[in-house]
């Protein structure tokens, strides 16, 4: 078994080192910034640019999607808790997690009234149309 959950009333005879290893490694690592990042492949085609984002476990209501001059802002937040109780009514266990993500991409010539977005399994894709490049006028510079 990968993780065993414990009572809290564990003596400290009874603990396993590397149990005590095991724990302090996870709160260790999860702390540093970008374990939390949303994971999100960008591909751009000719027409738009599409972002693959894996949200998994949340839901649909828990992400927000926000484009402002030229910034792509993609944000979720999740909180969870759950309490597993004797017979008696006593709880034995209780976790609560509380998962906020937030990501920033930077787009130019983007078509904001186009934008799409849809969430399945998962994975939010986000599609932006680019405008149509304007021709831009040829000028001949003279060298002095």
């Amino acid at each position: 078994m990968a993780f065993e959950s414990k009572p809290f009333n564990n003596s400290i005879s009874d603990m396993n080192p590397s149990n005590l290893i095991k724990d302090f490694g996870r709160t260790f690592f999860e702390q540093f910034p970008g374990n939390n990042m949303i994971k999100t492949d960008v591909k751009e085609t000719e027409g738009a640019y599409i972002l693959q984002s894996e949200l998994p476990g949340f839901n649909k209501d828990d992400i927000s999607l926000q484009f402002e001059n030229n910034l792509l802002t993609l944000e979720a937040k999740q909180t969870t808790q759950t309490t597993e109780q004797d017979d008696n009514g006593r709880i034995i266990h209780q976790e609560r997690s509380f998962n906020d993500m937030k990501r920033q991409f930077s787009f130019e010539n983007i078509d904001e009234q186009a934008i799409k977005a849809s969430y399945t399994n998962g994975i939010l894709e986000i599609t932006l149309p680019k405008k149509p490049k304007a021709e831009q006028p040829v000028s001949n510079i003279q060298i002095d």
